[in-house]
Parts: structure tokens; sequence; C-alpha cells
């Protein structure tokens, strides 16, 4: 691809953006929505569970595969047909009759989604070839999430108090459309240099290994052992087959040897830690301030700006830490503050005081804010440009399966503690649980954000790009070309 002006490539990253902003604007505004699509569709806590899900499960099992096809065949024109397929998808969920047909128009939107987010990333990363640039362009890029994050509960509560909850797929569309004419002008083809072949049988194992995963989660309080027990059973038996099957592959879908890198790594298992948290925290906070508290959802979003506003100011601050000073600083800051996050709302009933929850809220911002960037530049840096799409696909599916898995085990968590008494009544005891999880995670992201960010983490880095480079790459390497 042709080096673009300084103009340029920030259209590009703004193109870029719009793609993020559906993707989690959709998601924040979904989490407002719950308790009155639960009141219209009749859902029950599982069915609000596979409603999130449904999507964050079909875009985890795909970005992988959109990755590396964009890397082949093109990333303009998979990101084109990713947001032609994401609009179509928002328009249908918007007329959904009931949850069964909702569910299925957000698996829709996510086939749609999976080919955004990690083929922007990829756009991104073959746009912006100055490490600090780079790393620039990806706190913009997280400061993103911190606006769909601040605009999504506002604009969901007006939206849902004002029309109902159908009109929050509404606003994809203009998005959508915009961002699809903008791209068609102004962003340049790129493809990696050399095609990777389609990978049918990895691709299959990961499907199977995270639906039945997740249907194994979020149906163990309702179902009980002897149904979910098989679930369970196919997805170790798929992730064993993935083990075995992808090393053995020249090209394979997941290219374990992203792995011997600590810092790729680390990144891969803090993404899902984080989102998790997330998921996790999202969907307790809805239902607690709507359900519990009996706040409308306008007023619900309005007590979601404490965490919003931190994300939103603290992401571009930790993409110039990145670039500056390593992801080092911005791990423990975002790990320490989750799990004392977490904690406040854990071992100190935060709900039930107005000071603790907004500085529980303060405090899980701040977190999110910081995480987002070092996982990124993490998951990209060191590693060739060829394999850019394949590896932010990587990082962007731990994103999702961390979420996916946050709203399985937490919503879990929550049926099984709430049982047959009210939200009222039981809601902040069988939350409990599910706080300490979410303190977990951060917890995660605190220890492994010190322990693969070292010297000896980025010995294994290098050692893993070396591997990673062609044969043409690394003999012209050696002979000084």
């Amino acid at each position: 691809m042709p080096e673009l002006s300084h103009r340029r490539r920030l259209l590009v990253l703004a193109i870029c953006c719009m793609s993020l902003l559906i993707v989690s604007l959709d998601n924040t505004v979904l989490n407002v929505a719950l308790p009155a699509m639960q009141r219209d569709l009749d859902a029950s806590t599982s069915g609000l569970q596979w409603a999130i899900d449904a999507y964050t499960l079909v875009l985890a099992a795909l970005l992988m595969l959109a990755g590396s096809t964009a890397d082949r065949i093109g990333r303009k024109r998979v990101f084109m047909a990713g947001l032609v397929v994401f609009t179509v998808g928002s328009l249908l969920c918007s007329l959904a009759p009931d949850l069964s047909a909702l569910v299925v128009f957000r698996m829709v939107q996510a086939v749609g989604g999976s080919m955004l987010n990690p083929v922007a990333m990829s756009i991104i990363t073959n746009t912006f070839t100055d490490p600090r640039e780079r790393a620039r362009a990806i706190g913009v890029w997280g400061a993103v999430v911190g606006i769909s994050m601040a605009a999504g509960p506002l604009v969901g509560g007006l939206l849902v108090e004002s029309v109902g909850w159908r009109s929050i797929f509404w606003i994809n569309l203009p998005v959508g459309l915009a961002a699809l004419l903008l791209t068609l002008r102004f962003v340049p083809e790129s493809r990696a240099p050399r095609a990777r072949r389609p990978d049918p049988v990895g691709q299959l194992l990961v499907i199977v290994l995270f639906a039945c995963l997740t249907y194994a989660i979020i149906e163990a309080p309702n179902a009980g052992a002897a149904a979910v027990v098989p679930f369970a059973a196919v997805a170790l038996a798929a992730l064993a087959g993935l083990l075995w099957y992808e090393p053995r592959r020249a090209e394979p879908l997941v290219d374990l040897r992203f792995f011997r890198s600590a810092p790729f790594s680390g990144a891969t298992v803090i993404a899902v830690g984080a989102f998790a948290a997330l998921g996790g925290f999202l969907f307790l906070s809805t239902l607690y301030l709507q359900n519990v508290r009996g706040l409308s959802a306008l007023h619900a979003g309005l007590w979601m700006l404490p965490m919003a506003v931190p994300t939103f100011l603290c992401a571009p601050l930790s993409g110039r830490l990145v670039g500056s000073r390593g992801p080092r600083p911005s791990l423990l800051v975002a790990g320490g503050a989750m799990t004392v996050s977490g904690v406040l709302f854990a071992a100190f009933d935060a709900e039930t005081s107005d000071v603790a929850l907004f500085a529980g809220y303060v405090l899980f911002g701040v977190g999110f804010g910081f995480v987002n960037a070092p996982i990124t530049n993490t998951a990209v840096s060191g590693m060739p440009r060829a394999q850019a799409g394949v590896a932010a696909a990587v990082a962007s599916t731990s994103r999702q399966l961390g979420q996916t898995l946050g709203v399985a085990v937490v919503g879990a968590v929550l049926a099984a503690g709430v049982g047959a008494s009210s939200y009222r009544d039981a809601f902040v005891s069988a939350a409990r649980p599910g706080w300490w999880i979410i303190a977990g995670c951060g917890l995660v992201v605190l220890v492994l954000g010190a322990v693969t960010t070292g010297a000896w983490a980025r010995r294994t880095a290098e050692r893993t790009a070396g591997r990673l480079q062609s044969p043409e790459v690394r003999e012209a390497a050696g002979t000084g070309a």
C-alpha cells in the first residue's frame, strides 16, 4: 500500500473508528434496553444473556476467519461487506417479533461485525507504520469505546423511553451507510503479500468450542448438569482437536506459534479477563439500576456516566503512555483499578451506597480506559505486517470471547442466586459472587501486566517474530537485502 499523507491517514482512522462506534454503541445501548426487552418479550435472565451473547459468540467465532480472509482477498473489500451485513442485521433486529427472532438477527449482525473491528485494526496497522504514531492511533481507537460507553446509555435510555427499545438499532443505519460511502471513496485497498489458505476444519472447531462452552454456562442454572455436561464435553473435545490439528497445518486458522510470545499470550489472556469483567459489570449494573432501584432507562444511563467518562478520558492517555513508556504502566493501572472496583461491590456492597456506587463506577471506568491500548498494541507489535490481520483478529476474538464468558458466567451465578426470589429481595446477595469474579478478572490483568511486559517477555516476542517471518524475508535479512 503506498504511503498516505498525514491528513489521509487521519481520515482512514476516522472511518475505521466509525465502524467501531456502531459495534460498541450497539452493545452499550442494548444493555440499557435489557429490562424493557425483558418486559416486552417476556424474557428470562438466560434469555437476556442470549440476546447479548448470540452477538458476541458469533463475533468471537468468526473474527479470525474475517482477519485472514481480509489479508487474502483485500481488507477494504471485506470491511465494506461487513458494513452492509451489519447495517442490514440492525434493521432486522428492529423488526424482530419475539426473542428467538431477535437472537437470530443479532447473529446476522455479528456476521457483519466480525468483518469490521479486526479488519479495521489491520487497516490502521498498515496505515500507521511508525510505532509511536500507531500507538497514538490505537489510543484514539480505544477512546471510541469510551464515546460509545458515554453516549450509549444516554442515547439508549432516551430512545427506550421516548420511542421504545426497537429504536436502539436504528442508530446504526445512518452511521453504517456513511461509513460505507466514505470507505468506498477514501480507504485504499490492501492485502497481505502472500495469501493464506482457508482452514475450514479449524473454523468449525472454533465455532463448536465457543458455542458449546457458552451454552453449557448459560443453561447450567436452568437445565441442570445432565443436560449441559454433554455440551461441556464436546467443547473440551473441540479444544483438544484444535490443539492437535492446527500445528499440523502449514497455514492454520489459529497459528499457535503466536502464543510463544509472552507479550502476545499475556495480551490475549488480559483481553479475555478485562472484557469478561466488562460484560459482567454492565449486565449486573443495568439490571440492578432498573430492576432493583427502579430507575428509568434514562436515569440508569446517567448513573453509568461515572464509568463511561473516565473510560473516554483515559483511553487516549493510555495510548500516549504506551507509545512513550510501553504497555506495563497502563496495564498496572488498569488491573489495579478494576480489582479495587470489584472488591468494593463484592466485599462492601457498594450498590447500597450512592458514594460507594459512584466510586466503584469511576474506578472501573479508569481501569477499562487504560486496558484497551496496551492489549491491541502488544498483539500487533513485533508481528510481521503480513500477519497483522490474523494477529489483530486473535486480539479481537479474545475481547469478544471474554465478554461472552463474562455475561454467561456472571449471569449464570446471578440466576442461580436469585432463584425463585424477586430481584429486589435477593439481587445484592445473589450478585456478590459475580462481583468477586469481576475482581478476579482485574487481578488477572494486574498480574499478567507485570509478568508479560519485562525484558524476558520482549525476548520471547523477538524470537517468535523471527520464526513467523517467511523464508524469503529471513533470507533477505540474512544477506542484507
